[in-house]
């Protein structure tokens, strides 16, 4: 039986078959689960990637989860129609830590089912999918974006409209416009930063209007404000 000592020895000499020998069922769940985080720590290579695969349907979501990560820090494309399933795991850990890889990966195969991953119950996969929208630069899922800034939680709103800023289309300018009264001030930082990012001469008056009506409320969302006037006049 391999013990975590073990695993550290074979941390330290990056020993990737001994690691992967570690996968094996006989070696116990947690043992199998470090041995999977370790092989993304170490960033183990292509060697790693089927046995990493081959786990992804274990019983046991920790071992699921470790894999996923590991497959998304390794970075090998060949990984990528696995954790495309992965996103409907029944434990929502799972799912997310898949949009985290997946996003990690960059492969655009990934984006049209992270944008169907929006209709997640789970708001901690929501945040992670919305937040790797905007990592993989997807164009296609702006429409999809601005839907949620209807939605209730600010976080989700602060997230999506730093995405749109990432993505940077034009298209996302009106709906960046408007969150700049939403009535939270942190969705209004990153709005006014989206904008900035954007660089949209179209944003120009509505900046400039909600700066005259801020009236000091939030020395943040001010400094923001002049930050995206600037860039924008001077582009």
């Amino acid at each position: 039986m391999v013990s975590d000592s073990d695993l550290e020895k074979m941390r330290k000499l990056k020993d990737v078959n001994g690691l992967i020998k570690a996968l094996d069922p006989e070696d116990g769940k947690k043992i199998r689960e470090h041995a999977a985080y370790i092989l993304g720590d170490i960033h183990a290579g292509k060697k790693a990637v089927d046995p990493l695969i081959n786990i992804l349907n274990d019983e046991y979501w920790p071992i699921r989860k470790a894999a996923v990560l590991s497959l998304g820090r390794i970075g090998d494309r060949r990984a990528v129609e696995p954790l495309i399933k992965v996103l409907n795991d029944d434990y929502w850990y799972v799912r997310e830590t898949a949009v985290l890889a997946l996003g990690i990966i960059g492969d655009k195969r990934a984006v049209n089912p992270i944008i169907d991953a929006l209709k997640d119950g789970s708001l901690n996969v929501r945040c992670e999918v919305v937040d790797a929208l905007g990592n993989l630069g997807a164009v296609e899922a702006v429409k999809p974006l601005t839907n949620i800034l209807k939605e209730n939680d600010y976080l989700i709103r602060a997230c999506t409209v730093t995405s749109l800023g990432k993505i940077g289309d034009n298209s996302a300018v009106q709906s960046l416009v408007n969150s700049l009264n939403d009535e939270n001030y942190l969705v209004r930082v990153n709005a006014a930063n989206a904008l900035e990012i954007i660089g949209d001469h179209r944003a120009l008056p509505y900046l400039e209007d909600a700066l005259v009506n801020s009236k000091g409320e939030s020395q943040e969302f001010e400094s923001a404000l002049k930050r995206a006037i600037d860039v924008i006049r001077n582009r």
